[in-house]
């Protein structure tokens, strides 16, 4: 395949605007949680209840339930904060709401409004049949699972380090890191800035991200180890920049293939899986430029900031 296979882009000689094109989208992410009064949690983490509705219609006549239906009747009704969406086929409801102080009567409202409002779904079945789950998730339970989902990034992104550290050299892992953690607050703040919560799904997401990322950058990363053996008289900018061009076809490529299958997650996925979908196609295109325009140039930037400090030192000796 000769897709961007003899390219000679100099990337490493753009560094400084892509570094100035993070920096804007991290400030912009920011911004966004400070309005926001922080990142967005859903009810996974700040606790609430979780319902299941069975909407099977009274008569074959009857279509099934319109989940944008549901929404914009408890969104009038004081619930504007639940979170709808289909489980398993379209006649199963599942709607979550955050805490409250008295669960028991949002259970009795949420129920009041669908049987009143939804009678062609609701009227010939008894509350267990019409109800089928009811479960509720304290604050601290959620607070619980939102440390654990931070201290379980923090584990990966040391792990990264160990072993890369291990593999390549301590700087190469530190490079990573600093291109995963990138991603990883961009996205967050692109989250914050489209709206959406952030989930156990959107943390799954995260983690997916960081393996995807890593992935391209350890691939970048052994080329340009063995390019600095072969070509060793060569100016450094210049092996980096030839090690990018030579990866640039399966990086594209591989990034491609993948945004279509993500594609159709989040067109054709549903609502259920929409934050997922979107957490992963922000993350795709952020991870891809990130092992191209930070992850290498952090080496340059390093590399270069080494020599001019060795050359101080030595002007003082």
């Amino acid at each position: 395949m000769n897709f961007l296979s003899n390219t000679n882009i100099d990337f490493i000689s753009k560094r400084k605007i892509a570094f100035i094109i993070s920096g804007l989208l991290i400030i912009a992410g920011i911004v966004s949680w400070i309005i926001h009064g922080g990142p967005q949690y859903g009810i996974d983490f700040t606790g609430g209840t979780l319902f299941e509705f069975d909407f099977t219609p009274d008569t074959v006549e009857t279509p099934p339930v319109e989940i944008q239906a549901i929404r914009n009747i408890l969104s009038s009704e004081g619930f504007s904060d639940a979170v709808i969406q289909e489980f398993g086929n379209p006649n199963i409801v599942l709607i979550k709401i955050k805490t409250s102080e008295n669960p028991h009567e949002d259970e009795e409202a949420l129920m009041s409004i669908l049987r009143t409002n939804f009678p062609n779904y609701a009227a010939n079945k008894t509350e267990v049949d019409f109800l089928r789950r009811s479960e509720h998730v304290g604050s601290k339970v959620g607070k619980e699972l939102r440390g654990k989902a931070i201290y379980a990034i923090l584990i990966a992104m040391l792990g990264i380090i160990i072993y890369i550290w291990w593999r390549f050299e301590l700087t190469f892992g530190f490079a990573a890191v600093l291109a995963l953690l990138h991603d990883v607050v961009i996205t967050v703040g692109l989250l914050s800035i489209l709206n959406i919560e952030i989930t156990i799904s959107v943390i799954a997401a995260l983690l997916a991200i960081v393996g995807y990322s890593l992935n391209d950058t350890i691939v970048l990363f052994v080329r340009i180890r063995e390019d600095l053996k072969i070509y060793r008289k060569e100016n450094y900018d210049s092996i980096i920049n030839h090690s990018i061009n030579e990866v640039l076809s399966r990086t594209v490529i591989t990034s491609l293939t993948t945004l279509i299958v993500v594609m159709i997650l989040f067109f054709f996925g549903g609502e259920g899986i929409r934050a997922f979908s979107t957490t992963l196609l922000m993350g795709i295109l952020v991870g891809t430029y990130s092992s191209i325009f930070i992850a290498s140039p952090v080496l340059v930037a390093y590399r270069n900031w080494k020599t001019k400090h060795a050359e101080k030192k030595h002007r003082r000796i």
